[in-house]
């Protein structure tokens, strides 16, 4: 009896085991179910986590990194990591800006994204500019130049030419285009100037003279009532000059100047007193101003009655000539 007895929980036992082997055999855990309650957990993390609220603290000021964005609820929870940048990409703040704002030093939150990385194209313009900002600001930080003494090249004869020259004539000095004082030519009894001069008609040569002291007289005293009147321009009478009567054909206004072709051997106290300078070329009468330190551009009339000027002070430097 009491063998059966015993027998009978182990039969329920033995039952029981089977009924669970026959249940692990008939009916395979669902993995489908457990997939979806996996995911509609996460789904639920996420709603969690984008609407829970953050704290708020400012941004640093002068922070050029975006804002940061809300993670849309099909990401997955991994993908919430942050690419940390390494040490050399990461920007050194400005220790002045961490000193003023010592609150926001030390905290740092997680929403806050590092500063970004200038592009490329920021970079190679900065490459561009930046040598031409250097030799911009060595330019002007520099020491500055000592300025030079600069000859006027206008008024100096060119390389290997000098000032003095051998006199032309008995009546001119050692200087280019430079005649004796009136009463210097008067003391060594010059009386009368003399020059070439050729008829247009004939084609004979032979010298003019003329009388200095009369001469002059006469130009001067013209120079002297209409100076005012001229405007520093020259009259037509002398612009185109009237010339004298060959003595040999008698020809009326047909004699001309020889006037040299080397400048340092014009006869320009002759072509003065016979009111003979507009024969002349602009060339020849801007070589007469460039030698006697007066201004040489303009037009010939201009250039002309500054040479007629020259030559009245030359012969009187202490006269009423002066401009």
């Amino acid at each position: 009896m009491n063998n059966q007895e015993d027998m009978k929980p182990m039969d329920q036992e033995i039952s029981l085991k089977r009924n669970n082997t026959k249940m692990s055999t008939s009916s395979p855990p669902d993995f489908e179910e457990l997939h979806g309650f996996i995911s509609k957990r996460r789904r639920e993390i996420d709603l969690d986590l984008s609407l829970r609220p953050r704290r708020s603290s400012p941004s640093p000021p002068l922070s050029s990194s975006p804002s940061p964005q809300l993670i849309p609820p099909h990401q997955e929870i991994p993908q919430l990591m942050l690419q940390i940048p390494t040490p050399a990409e990461t920007q050194s703040p400005n220790p002045t800006l961490l000193r003023s704002h010592a609150l926001f030093a030390g905290a740092t939150t997680p929403h806050m994204a590092p500063p970004c990385e200038p592009s490329s194209h920021a970079a190679a313009d900065a490459a561009a500019i930046s040598p031409s900002l250097q030799r911009q600001e060595a330019s002007t930080v520099g020491p500055s130049r000592i300025p030079r003494a600069r000859r006027n090249p206008s008024q100096a004869p060119r390389d290997g030419k000098s000032e003095n020259i051998p006199p032309p004539f008995p009546w001119a000095t050692n200087h280019r285009a430079t005649v004796h004082t009136l009463d210097s030519l008067q003391a060594r009894k010059i009386e009368t100037i003399t020059g070439a001069v050729q008829c247009k008609r004939c084609e004979k040569q032979y010298e003019e003279s003329y009388d200095l002291k009369e001469k002059f007289d006469q130009v001067g005293k013209y120079i002297l009532e209409n100076k005012n009147s001229m405007h520093d321009r020259a009259p037509n009478h002398w612009m185109s000059s009237i010339l004298p009567a060959c003595k040999y054909c008698g020809q009326k206004e047909s004699v001309k100047p020889l006037i040299s072709e080397k400048k340092k051997s014009i006869n320009w106290l002759f072509l003065f007193l016979g009111e003979m300078l507009g024969c002349c070329t602009l060339e020849q009468l801007k070589y007469f101003c460039k030698h006697t330190k007066n201004h040489r551009t303009g037009a010939k009339d201009r250039v002309l009655y500054l040479t007629y000027l020259e030559l009245c002070k030359q012969l009187v430097p202490n006269g009423p000539f002066g401009r």
